[in-house]
């Protein structure tokens, strides 16, 4: 009997067997098969998709068809006019403070734009940059969105989780509120905080015993101290504006951040693909949905298989869980002192003996919407057949600048 890897292996080769590599495909029954899943875990509350971790306009369309999807976190302001014009959704909200003039030009001047779009503010001077482009007499009120900071920070002076926003206590939350409202021409509609340190970080890093002890004790304490500053927070922002959203949490953490009464929406997005940087999570991992095949070239020893390309390393600290994995055939690894190469890759391992120039081996990208950065389009695997879908790449457009 066929193992389950060894039948996505034979369906995967079959479904794309008229291809040339690379290719980077989607398994869309596993891809739907996340999606509700993550809609489970987040028990109600509408889950905003993180459109960095997918980059396909097709399968973000997708997912928003799926009940208890809602909206879209955009990472650029112009891509967020983008998923607005083309008719993607018309419920926006960029992630991250922009600086593109000519993007805020287009926002100003549109009042569609303006209404279906909001913007991430963690400082006044962000506004002083939206006044100098358009003046607020000249231009569509523009909808704003607080990042509020959820790091931990024990004692004090120890920084746990990444370095967003300024923005850390209710206290600070709340003045930055207050400037808004005096502020024509903006209006406060939501509230952001990422706990990057929980929803972004596995529990459960294979080989490491200790650092997942260690990142265990820190999650189950730094939980905490969050959600209480949390609600203060959103109590201090309220007061001054009339809230429609407060948005929290990742992948990582869609059931401990749907739990907080305090949050009205989370989101996900790298679920959806299940890349390999999940494998290292206790309480949910996601079923593998995006692959790249690359091609055998050479056979340089009785166990060594090489394939042509391979060096797609993923963002982040330079470590080995930022590597793609081979994962079809299974048994394979990577050279110590070579690696994933820019132009070639050496495989080692037993399921190499079988490899012939001309075969395919399968790799998981260790995160999900970077896959999307080396391909012009995705194929979107349906049962053993196949069909292309642009990623944003693929579509050209200049906000991947």
């Amino acid at each position: 009997m066929l193992t389950d890897r060894s039948a996505l292996h034979q369906r995967l080769d079959k479904a794309t067997s008229h291809l040339e590599t690379p290719i980077a495909v989607v398994d869309l029954a596993a891809f739907d098969d996340n999606a509700d899943r993550l809609t489970a875990r987040a028990a109600g509350k509408p889950i905003r998709v993180a459109s960095k971790s997918v980059r396909c306009r097709a399968l973000l369309e997708r997912v928003l068809a799926r009940p208890g999807w809602h909206g879209v976190m955009a990472y650029t302001l112009p891509e967020a006019i983008w998923l607005v014009r083309s008719g993607v959704t018309d419920d926006v909200l960029v992630a991250y403070p922009t600086a593109d003039r000519t993007a805020l030009r287009r926002l100003a001047g549109d009042e569609k734009l303006a209404a279906a779009i909001s913007i991430m503010v963690d400082h006044p001077s962000q506004l002083d940059l939206v006044d100098q482009v358009a003046t607020p007499e000249d231009r569509a009120v523009i909808r704003l969105c607080i990042d509020l900071d959820a790091s931990w920070k024990p004692g004090g002076s120890l920084h746990v989780g990444v370095r967003r926003s300024p923005v850390h206590s209710a206290t600070q939350a709340g003045t930055l509120a207050r400037k808004i409202a005096t502020r024509p021409g903006f209006r406060l509609v939501g509230m952001m905080s990422y706990e990057a340190h929980i929803a972004g970080v596995g529990d459960d890093p294979p080989g490491q015993a200790l650092r997942a002890r260690a990142i265990r004790l820190m999650q189950r304490r730094a939980l905490p101290e969050l959600l209480t500053r949390r609600a203060a927070a959103v109590r201090a922002v309220r007061e001054h504006a009339d809230l429609e959203y407060v948005n929290g949490g990742g992948t990582g953490s869609v059931a401990t951040t749907s739990a907080d009464p305090a949050i009205t929406e989370v989101t996900a997005g790298s679920g959806l693909y299940g890349p390999a940087l999940f494998d290292a999570y206790r309480d949910w991992r996601p079923t593998p949905a995006a692959f790249f095949a690359l091609s055998v070239v050479r056979r340089p020893a009785p166990r060594i298989a090489t394939v042509l390309g391979g060096g797609w390393t993923a963002s982040g600290p330079a470590e080995a869980s930022r590597l793609p994995t081979p994962y079809l055939p299974e048994g394979l690894s990577f050279k110590g002192d070579e690696g994933p190469g820019e132009v070639q890759t050496p495989l080692l391992g037993a399921a190499a003996e079988q490899l012939r120039p001309g075969d395919r081996v399968w790799f998981r990208h260790a995160k999900a919407g970077e896959l999307c950065e080396h391909v012009n389009e995705l194929q979107l695997i349906d049962g053993s057949t196949a069909a292309p879908a642009p990623t944003y790449r693929g579509e050209g457009h200049a906000f991947l600048g």
